[in-house]
């Protein structure tokens, strides 16, 4: 379904117009990353509680009416829901008015069902990969799993899920001192590498800005070995500043620091819980039931004016540098990346 004029577009009380969905399909994790999930927070209940597919499908349907362009499917791990191929066949039928639909994965499962999910219509795929040693690896995620995402890559890469996007948090005292490596890794396998600043939403409450690696301590790494060229001057609402390797080798560096060099006065993002929770920000403190909405027999009229509505609530702006600042009580994994 397309959008019938501008005067329909999602519009935030900032004259932000909304383009981007992020859909989490399930909060569970078969991995511990200190920096999300590491104290294993109990998942929702299943059946009664977390969106059905159909019902997906259904929000998607109206979103992109209201002109949303791109759909990203999270978690949580997506892929440890049942036949995820299976809904990414349902959003694809909202092409071409969608623009993109794509999925961030751990790759544990990934290749055992890259082909699938290709034949169903996802478009792209970005990988987490916050190491390239072993040991620590498992020491980040809480499994000896590097070998499979890995894997997972070559997998996304043969399938021909490009550009291939593979996502590094950076933590200082864990990670900081491979991100050279990151970018020889992005060079020699053809992927966009991107660098994402530590957040404050992990369940252990433990995140300081101390343990924040800004956006452009990753930058002045990167060039001093391989120098960058910057893509484009102006990002619009992409998250990353995006570069290109001066020497004209393959791949590039993408650098997400919403910490640092926060870029909210552009964002064109909304989130979904895997239990239909409307979330303005990924920090927000305040969510927006829409699965009762869906779920009490409202009209489509109805469903749309009450999304209209919350957009309207997106807040101007995160808070992480004021010292008011208070952490959502849902971590990452509940919220959907």
């Amino acid at each position: 379904m397309r959008y019938d004029s501008v005067m329909s577009l999602l519009r935030d009380a900032h004259n932000r117009i909304i383009r981007d969905l992020r859909i989490s399909l399930t909060d569970r994790c078969n991995f511990r990353c200190f920096y999300c999930l590491p104290n294993g927070e109990p998942p929702l209940a299943r059946k009664e509680t977390i969106l059905s597919f159909e019902e997906i499908a259904y929000i998607s349907d109206i979103f992109v009416s209201l002109g949303i362009e791109k759909i990203r499917l999270t978690g949580g791990e997506p892929l440890l829901r049942k036949d995820v191929d299976k809904l990414v066949a349902q959003l694809t039928k909202l092409k071409p008015a969608l623009h993109d639909l794509a999925l961030t994965t751990n790759g544990f499962d990934f290749p055992r069902k890259a082909e699938k999910l290709k034949q169903a219509g996802l478009d792209r795929v970005t990988i987490s990969l916050d190491s390239l040693k072993p040991e620590r690896f498992r020491e980040i995620t809480g499994v000896d799993a590097l070998e499979k995402v890995l894997a997972a890559i070559g997998s996304a890469k043969v399938h021909g899920f490009e550009p291939v996007k593979i996502n590094a948090v950076l933590v200082r005292g864990r990670n900081e001192d491979e991100i050279v490596d990151f970018a020889r890794f992005a060079r020699e396998y053809d992927v966009k590498m991107r660098f994402i600043e530590f957040m404050p939403l992990d369940s252990g409450h433990e995140w300081s800005a101390e343990m924040v690696v800004p956006g452009r301590e990753i930058r002045e790494k990167i060039d001093e070995v391989y120098p960058l060229k910057l893509k484009e001057t102006n990002r619009g609402s992409e998250t990353s500043w995006k570069y290109s390797f001066a020497d004209g080798a393959p791949g590039e560096i993408g650098i997400i620091a919403p910490v640092t060099e926060m870029f909210c006065g552009a964002c064109s993002r909304i989130r979904l819980t895997a239990d239909g929770q409307i979330r303005t920000c990924l920090f927000s403190t305040v969510e927006h039931n829409l699965r009762d909405v869906v779920r009490s027999g409202a009209t489509r009229e109805e469903i749309v004016e009450f999304i209209r509505g919350v957009v309207l609530k997106k807040e101007p702006r995160h808070y992480v540098n004021d010292q008011t600042f208070v952490q959502p009580s849902r971590t990452m994994s509940f919220i959907g990346g």
